[in-house]
């Protein structure tokens, strides 16, 4: 059977990408991202929030766009895959740490918020428009969609109008 590990998050940066480069000259940003789930209790009726801290890195160009246009309080957009990393720390105990390899990754709101288009791990942006692709972000919706239209068909044409000067 097939498994899938896939991430995806929206959330505020809680504070700048930190950067730094591997011995082959590539960068990897680290991004803690949260994000905020609100209900209301139903025994107090109080309403209640929860704050999940995520660890996301990212490699490559990616890393490098999130370095310079991201900052504490951004909007960001991560897709990726959860990966857990162990270590031996400096007592001797092994270690674990769990964290979102981001693949894909779309700065959200304004010109401050600094929205753009969806950026891939090879650091080319997606295509916009059109069909959904493999790059695509979903796109972020401030209002609902409004309803699809109805297209008529066009009226197909007559033989007689078509040209007789056929190109070939």
């Amino acid at each position: 059977m097939a498994s899938v590990n896939k991430v995806i998050l929206v959330g505020n940066l809680g504070r700048d990408p930190e950067v730094r480069y591997l011995p082959s000259g590539d960068p990897v940003a680290t991004l803690s991202v949260a994000t905020t789930e609100n209900w209301t209790d139903r025994s107090s009726g109080q309403r209640q929030e929860l704050t999940e801290w995520h660890r996301v890195v990212f490699f490559g160009k990616t890393a490098e766009v999130a370095a310079q246009y991201l900052k504490k309080g951004s909007a960001v957009y991560v897709e990726g895959s959860i990966r857990t990393r162990k270590w031996t720390d400096q007592s001797g105990q092994e270690r674990y740490s769990t964290e979102i390899r981001g693949d894909r990754m779309q700065m959200l709101g304004g010109r401050n918020g600094g929205g753009s288009a969806p950026m891939d791990d090879d650091g080319y942006g997606a295509p916009q428009g059109g069909g959904r692709m493999r790059n695509d972000a979903p796109p972020a919706q401030s209002a609902p969609p409004a309803a699809p239209r109805r297209m008529e068909p066009k009226p197909a044409a007559k033989f007689d109008d078509m040209d007789d000067d056929i190109p070939f």
